[in-house]
Order: structure tokens, then sequence, then C-alpha cells
């Protein structure tokens, strides 16, 4: 009987009707493969991974190999994004037995949870041979198959060990970690190393605020050029906007065509960003084409946004996104679709498979004459209209808590960033920003309201309904820093309030006692070891994005214990970020934001989001700087208590790391304590 028919997953959901009895993660599987005494086959993947589909086809799909797991193991099927927690801890064996780790993921594991053979995609006949290897070897040799477990489990136990070296996050680290990046760029091509090659959205930000904190202008080129090829690359959706997971080779020509939030949430807050310190037109059109990316494909209903888009369409991945010359005439005619496939490179041999093309940007288009621009719109429109018409990839629609935290905090910031440019006379900046803070405070309020129950936060749900899975400390780390975006957002107390709540209950669960955090509660399901990987990797880490939302609410509130807290957790992981500055980039970001101050603004006004000086402290702020507006002693916002306008003027008020400069009421005077 296959048990996944009901499960809030959509990825279980896609295995419900194979021939594999199939169980979600419970502990009623394992009691089964006690009671049958038999080994468990733990299979990890997730709706919108490629090679997940292929295994599920060539394997799951056919009666044969489905009675041959059905015969000799429990099956459990484990979506990777609604329990990290388990992918955290068998993720680590399969590294540490085979050098590396993927999805699809798969583990043999005694009944009791201990892994003693993993690996990844296997096509079929080698998957049969596997599964006859195995089912006989825990037959005829099963204290063998219980002695490699064991040291399997000790030697991941190692691994996530907690206690080791510490250092402060000092200056010269970072400064280090900045040149370490520089030796790793791919100075012609842009981003870090080779093909596969990824989104280095963390790594990013921290050369940003570090470029912001230091003014090494190496940091910021590399920022900057990164931000350009992939803009103009196969990588970004030259027609609806978004990003793909990560590019092939190392041109960011083609990508693996899946669409993450987590990436597109990241990489928001980078374009947001180098558009305000440079006045980029390239990356503010990116950012604002991304906010409606968001909008257009993964919000849902009744709140929050989608975790992915499919790389598949239909079975074919990228089906939906190739052209050939053809292919564009038949959509705007012969003379525009000739100019079409020059602008977008799309050659008659074609640059991705059976001489189709994913669109580039061969030309800066965002500087062009108005008539290019106009006519690159009105191509860009039909295109887009004609691919609406083909078949569509399927959408992961559930509601993830720690990527929808991610989500918040960007739309919020480029909320703020873009209502402080303006109209900058090459986009829509008012308007995309007005949506923006719409979305990021929709979103917050859903996941207020149904992934909060009982004061602990739930990790995923779908349809609105939450599911069962507890939060890890990425979910506590980046669903409060979200909430400290809302309240300098929107000025209203509750988001703080909220936020501390969370914050609270991670520094009770899930810290260590020595300055690190676990990445999963005290009272939380007890996996064969409990994670503590303070690393990032596609997202940023538990503990990297706690000392975020604990550096924020610190500066928002006056109260130290968090930003002590934040800088400890940060030690744990400096001589990480000396070694391995690629893997520490949000980490290292934070860092950036505690050696800058984080400088704390207060801007008393009549409350109007669009005061010269709130404008200004959005367009100018240093490096992880917390702002809020509002009356003189707005309830529920701490930085305004006691601070009064000053002969009836709006005022600003500059506080770093607890000390004072002198109110202000001139935009002049204010950026100047900025800089």
């Amino acid at each position: 009987m296959n048990r996944l028919a009901n499960a809030t997953s959509p990825y279980l959901q896609q295995h419900a009707g194979n021939p594999v009895d199939w169980w979600p993660w419970c502990a009623e599987a394992f009691a089964e493969a006690r009671r049958r005494d038999v080994p468990v086959l733990i299979s990890v993947g997730y709706a919108a991974c490629h090679w997940c589909h292929v295994m599920a086809h060539e394997s799951f799909e056919n009666e044969a190999v489905g009675q041959l797991m059905n015969d000799d193991f429990v099956s459990i099927k484990v979506d990777r994004e609604e329990r990290p927690d388990v992918d955290a801890v068998y993720m680590t064996a399969t590294q540490a037995m085979t050098g590396q780790g993927g999805w699809p993921m798969t583990v043999f594991a005694t009944p009791d949870g201990t892994p003693f053979f993993c690996g990844t995609y296997f096509p079929r006949a080698n998957f049969v041979r596997l599964l006859q290897s195995v089912a006989t070897a825990w037959r005829d040799q099963r204290e063998a198959v219980q002695r490699q477990g064991a040291a399997v489990v000790e030697a991941i136990g190692g691994a996530q060990a907690i206690g080791g070296p510490t250092a402060p996050l000092t200056a010269e680290l970072l400064d280090a970690a900045a040149v370490q990046l520089g030796k790793e760029y791919d100075s012609t091509n842009g981003g870090f190393g080779g093909a596969p090659k990824f989104p280095p959205h963390m790594n990013l930000l921290f050369l940003l605020r570090h470029h912001q904190r230091t003014g090494d202008r190496s940091s910021l080129e590399m920022a900057r050029h990164t931000c350009e090829a992939m803009a103009r690359g196969g990588i970004y959706d030259q027609l609806a906007g978004g990003f793909a997971r990560y590019s092939v080779d190392a041109t960011w020509t083609v990508p693996h065509f899946e669409k993450m939030l987590y990436d597109n949430a990241l990489l928001l807050r980078v374009y947001t960003h180098l558009w305000r310190l440079t006045g980029d037109q390239l990356a503010g059109r990116v950012a604002r084409e991304t906010v409606y990316f968001l909008r257009d494909s993964l919000a849902v209903e009744p709140g929050g946004f989608a975790s992915a888009l499919d790389a598949d369409t239909e079975g074919v991945e990228g089906a939906t996104y190739a052209w050939t010359p053809q292919q564009l005439i038949e959509a705007v005619g012969e003379d525009t679709g000739a100019w079409a496939a020059d602008l977008y490179e799309v050659t008659p041999g074609g640059t991705f498979e059976h001489g189709t093309s994913v669109l580039r940007l061969a030309r800066d288009i965002d500087d062009a004459a108005p008539e290019i621009r106009q006519r690159w719109a009105q191509v860009r429109d039909a295109l887009l209209d004609a691919r609406s018409r083909r078949s569509q990839p399927a959408r992961d629609d559930k509601v993830v808590s720690s990527w929808n935290g991610l989500a918040i905090t960007a739309l919020s910031e480029f909320s703020q960033v873009a209502s402080a440019i303006g109209d900058d006379g090459n986009g829509d900046a008012p308007a995309a920003a007005a949506l923006a803070r719409s979305l990021a405070t929709e979103a917050g309020a859903f996941l207020a309201q149904t992934h909060l129950v009982d004061g602990r936060l739930r990790r995923v749900s779908r349809d609105g309904v939450v599911g069962e899975p507890a939060g890890v400390l990425e979910d506590y780390g980046c669903v409060a820093e979200a909430f400290c975006a809302l309240h300098q957002l929107t000025g209203e107390g509750r988001w703080l309030e909220l936020a501390g709540e969370l914050l609270d209950v991670a520094l009770a669960r899930f810290a260590t006692g020595s300055g690190a955090f676990y990445d999963t509660a005290d009272d939380a399901e007890q996996l064969v070891t409990r994670p503590a990987d303070p690393t990032d990797n596609a997202t940023p880490s538990g503990l990297s994005s706690l000392t975020a939302a604990l550096t924020a609410y610190s500066a928002l509130t006056g109260e130290p214990r968090y930003r002590e807290a934040a800088e400890a957790a940060l030690a744990t992981v400096a001589p990480i970020a000396a070694r391995h500055a690629r893997f520490t980039g949000y980490a290292a970001t934070v860092g950036e934001a505690l050696l800058s101050g984080p400088y704390e603004i207060a801007i008393v006004t009549d409350g109007s989001a669009s005061d010269p000086l709130v404008l200004a402290a959005h367009r100018h702020a240093p490096p992880g700087a917390v702002v809020v507006a509002g009356a003189p002693d707005q309830p529920g916002v701490p930085l305004l208590r006691d601070r009064p306008l000053l002969e009836g003027r709006p005022t600003a008020y500059v506080c770093r790391g607890f000390v004072c400069d002198r109110p202000v009421t001139t935009t002049a005077d204010l950026v100047a304590q900025l800089g």
C-alpha cells in the first residue's frame, strides 16, 4: 500500500502512484522494518529535481523494480525541503561514504535508521543489482553491515561535533575572506569556480557590504561584473524574469531550469543593493523584474510563496524556454525575428539541445536609445505571449518558512530602496515599491497566522494547511529576520514582538551552550545524529541566518544580549571563514554589519514614508543598518522612544553600537553622519 496520496509535499504526491510501497518519514515505517527484519531504503529528493524525475521514471515506476523494493525493504520517501534535518544527516553520511552528495539521494539503513550504504542517482540496471546485493548482505553478512553502519554514524557524529576552535570575526578576517574570494573569482565570466556554476548570492551580499564599509573597489567590481554576467546570461529568464538554480557551464549560458524561491529572494537583495550603491540601470531592472516574477510565478493562495518551478516540462528539461530562429520568426515576423535572434543569441546551431538556444542578452539594452528599448519591450512581450501557449513547468506550491522569510526580507528592502530612488527615468520603481511592500506584508501575515503554532514554527504548509514537520534553526533565523524587516517597513510593533519571541525560542531550544547552535530543537525528533552545520550552502545556514536576526533585533531594541549571542555564534564559524570564504558568505555579511555598527537610524516624522530624511536614510544606509520612521514615542517602536521633533521639524537620530550622534534635521547632515 502506497501511503503518499495525502502527503502535504507535492514531491511525495508525485510518487503516490508508484508500484513501490512507499512510506513517508515516520516512526511507523521503522517499526515495520523491525517487524519484518529488513533494512530501510530512504530515498530523498525534491519536486523540481531533474534527476529525481529520471530515477523515478526508470526505477520507481517500474513494476519489477518496485517488487524488489517491496520484497526486501521498507521504502521511505523524503522531501528534503520539508525535512531538511533528515536530509542533512543522511547527506553527511553520503558525502562521508562517497566523497560527494546530491539528489536523488539513496540511503540503505538499519531499522533504527543507521545508514550503512549511501549513494545518489543509480541507473535502473545498477539500482537493481544494488538492491539484490544489499538484500543478500543483510541476510548473509548482517554483522559486517551493522559494523559499517556504526562506523558511518561515528564518522558523521565527528563531522557534526560541537565545540571546535573559535575566534572573533574581525576586520582582518573579513578582509582576508574578500581576498580569498578574489583568488577564486572568474574574471572572464564572473562568479566563482567553473562548471556547474551557481549564483553566489551570499558572497555577493558580503562583497557589497565589504565595499561599502572599506571602499574596496575590487569587491564592488566582482559583484557588479557577476551580476551583469548572470543578468545577461541564460540563467536569467530574459522574458519573465527570475533566475534558474544554476548554469551547467561556466559562462551562465545554459541553466538547469528549475527556479527556486530562495535563489530569487537572495538575488533580489543583491541586485537591489547594487542598484542602490551604483545606480546601475540593469541592476534596477532585474530587481524590479524579480519582484514581478515572485508575484506572477510563485505567489500562492491563501498566502506566501511557492518553493520552486520544475526543471522539466512534461519530462523534457527546458522545453518551455528554448527557441530556434524559426520559432522567433513565427512569433514576431521575419525582420523582427532576425533582430531578436541577434539580440538574444539564438543561432542555427543552438546553444542548448536539438538546435535550440536559451535566450541571452547579447548587448546592453538598459542604456540603449529609447526606440531600441521600446522595440525590445515589444519583442519580449510577443515572445512571452508565444511561450505562454507552450506547456509550462509544474510548480511545487508548498510554502517553506525559511525561504519565505528570505523573500519577505528582500521585498522589504527593495520597497525601501525603490522608494528612495524613485522614478529614475528607466522603469516603474514607485509601482514596484508598492507591490513589494504589499507582497512582503501579506506573506508575513500568512506566516504569523499559519506557520506559528503555539509559539513554535512549523516548516511547511500547502493550500493554507500547515504541515507537521517542526521548524529547524534556519526557519527561526530567516523568519525572525523577516519580521525585523517588516517592523522597519511598516513601523508596526507586532513584527518586532514576534521576532523576539522566535529568537527567544531559538536561544532556549537550539543553543549548544558554547556559542554554537544545533539545526534541530532539543525537543525535536531524535535522528541518528543531531545536525549542526554552520556553513552556508544553497541557503544561509541556520547559524548565520540566526545571527542576522539577532543582530537586527538587538539594534532595533537596544538589548545587548542578542548581539552578544550573535557575536558568540559567529566566533564559532570564523575559523571556517578564514579558510573557506565561499561557504560562509552570509556569516561574513552579518560580520560586516557588526563591524559597521550596525547603525541605528531613527527618523521622527509625521509618519510620511516619503519624508526626505527617510528616503536619504534608505539610500545611504551603511551595511546592515536598521531604519525606522514614525511619530515620537510610537508604540512598539523602541528606537522612537524619547526622541522628539526638533523645533517641530522631522529629525534624524543616528546611533552606532549604542552610541549616538547629535540629532539632525537636514538630509545633508544625515548623509554626512552615515558616510
